[in-house]
């Protein structure tokens, strides 16, 4: 049962007044009627492509710093947890072979300065590419915290949700065969954030909540959800920690 809400609101105005941390930014309630109605035009989707891309360039470098610095993306008063073990060794599979790549490609064009150079420089972007996105499974955990579930996957998926919105949180695995983030129950809509197309934890929520997802509607944008599953390395651990605050 959740605790009720002006003790878990004084909960917060102390730690506020404390000068701890701050809650994370939320976004209104939203209603069906809010969802864009307008077809989005083929320049639009290319600006966000555009914008999306230079913004997960610069998170590929600031997981690495992150990584150096041994600064998890985990708030004051929050606890992380992982979920990259599912994928963990194919990404080791992913580095080791691009920097293979990069020596024998080297072996072969090294007698040519210039396609040389090039080719150097695109191995080596890829290698710190990769690099950058293992980091970002350690760096960039789930939180829980005193304000809430942040909910992450990927290089800029990051889905803050309130305690206030919490109804019920539970452990059970589903299995999915769609890619999509957004899954239709009848009159609600699912989050899905999968590993390996596998989640193990099910978010229930007080009423349909705004979550934006990266990109554009409808695979992205701002979607009302009811629902949120997703996967954790240690379900017992992150619904331990949540009781501790629900």
């Amino acid at each position: 049962m959740k605790q009720a809400g002006p003790a878990r609101r004084s909960e917060t105005a102390s730690r506020l007044e404390q000068g701890q941390t701050k809650p994370p930014e939320r976004t209104d309630h939203m209603t069906s009627t809010d969802t864009p109605t307008q077809p989005i035009t083929r320049r639009a989707r290319i600006l966000s492509l555009i914008r999306r891309a230079v913004s997960m360039e610069k998170i590929i470098y600031a997981n690495i710093a992150r990584a150096v610095s041994r600064r998890p993306a985990v708030p004051i008063g929050g606890k992380g947890f992982r979920f990259h073990t599912p994928v963990l060794t194919i990404l080791w599979i992913f580095i080791i072979l691009s920097a293979v790549e990069l020596v024998v490609v080297d072996l072969i064009v090294h007698r040519w300065p210039i396609p040389r150079v090039i080719f150097l420089v695109i191995g080596i972007w890829g290698l710190v590419w990769m690099f950058g996105l293992l980091c970002g499974y350690y760096m960039r955990p789930h939180t829980v915290g005193p304000f809430g579930v942040e909910i992450r996957n990927g290089l800029d998926l990051d889905v803050p949700i309130s305690w206030d919105d919490v109804h019920s949180v539970a452990i059970k695995k589903h299995t999915y065969d769609s890619k999509d983030r957004i899954i239709a129950d009848g009159d609600k809509e699912i989050l899905v954030v999968p590993i390996l197309s596998e989640t193990n934890i099910e978010i229930v929520l007080e009423r349909p909540t705004c979550a934006t997802l990266p990109g554009l509607h409808p695979k992205g944008g701002q979607h009302n959800v009811s629902v949120i599953r997703l996967w954790a390395d240690d379900p017992r651990s992150f619904l331990d920690e949540v009781r501790n605050h629900i």
